[in-house]
């Protein structure tokens, strides 16, 4: 395996963007191919088999066609139900999402926590085990948001009706008078600012994108296979029918500090 061969990320669709851009921020050297399965987004409501079978072809066209030497798996709901059968499939190193709730509830000052998710995600067993860990003085408030991640793909973020969806999940958390939200899914990045504003500002928004980057960067040099060349490309590939996708994604990525290649072919 080279170190120039490059970082695979793959996701439901384009939300995998938002945690792309964090690795290369923290990764400049590093080649990034990422994998957006748009055409079965979102995996919130699919069965655990469905997404493994998701997962796995991912994986595999990142490994044999793009030759990746480290994978993540940039989606919550597939690192709940995937991420330990595919830890035994592969033999290069799996880095999955894990919902921020350990900064949570050290951001939180009234210890209420509003946690937004999948269904998938909230209803894991692996969610659960996290939850129970670091509940006790924190009261955490679950809110599963069916309905987001589709008008995400589709580019929808500043139209009214993902507005008026935002709203809906979130009254039960002001009610709650929670402080602190955990963005469970990487899709909700891309609408955090509508999320601040209904919230407010004296709200703390918090994801993961960052701490697995770090995690990215503590592998490579763990396994030694840091880039210490020049020698880097990045590109986002997308199985979407939607001949808008392109579209979509370049407007997501307009803050990015990097130039990709787009592709619409992959399956």
């Amino acid at each position: 395996m080279k170190n120039t061969q490059p970082i695979g990320i793959f996701d439901s669709g384009v939300g995998g963007i938002s945690v792309m851009s964090h690795i290369q921020s923290l990764l400049p050297n590093e080649s990034l191919a990422y994998v957006a399965d748009s055409l079965f987004a979102p995996y919130g409501l699919k069965s655990k088999d469905v997404i493994l079978e998701r997962s796995k072809t991912a994986i595999d066209y990142l490994i044999k066609k793009q030759s990746s030497k480290l994978i993540v798996v940039a989606c919550n709901t597939a690192t709940a139900a995937a991420i330990q059968e595919l830890r035994h499939i592969y033999e290069i190193p799996i880095i999955g999402m894990e919902p921020a709730i350990k900064p949570a509830t050290k951001a939180t000052i009234c210890k209420k926590v509003g946690i937004l998710a999948t269904n998938g995600t909230l209803e894991s067993a692996k969610f659960s085990a996290l939850l129970e860990t670091y509940s006790g003085e924190i009261d955490f408030h679950t809110q599963p948001c069916p309905g987001l991640v589709e008008l995400i793909e589709q580019g929808k973020i500043n139209d009214l009706s993902i507005n008026i969806l935002i709203q809906k999940y979130l009254d039960p958390l002001i009610e709650k008078k929670v402080d602190t939200i955990v963005l469970g899914c990487t899709h909700y990045i891309f609408i955090r600012k509508l999320i601040k504003n209904q919230m407010g500002a004296n709200v703390r928004i918090i994801d993961t994108g960052l701490a697995v980057a770090k995690q990215v960067k503590s592998e490579l040099e763990k396994f030694s296979l840091t880039n210490k060349t020049n020698e880097k490309y990045y590109s986002i590939f997308t199985n979407s029918q939607n001949l808008k996708m392109e579209e979509i994604i370049r407007s997501m990525t307009t803050n990015l500090d990097f130039n990709y290649s787009y592709h619409s072919n992959w399956n």
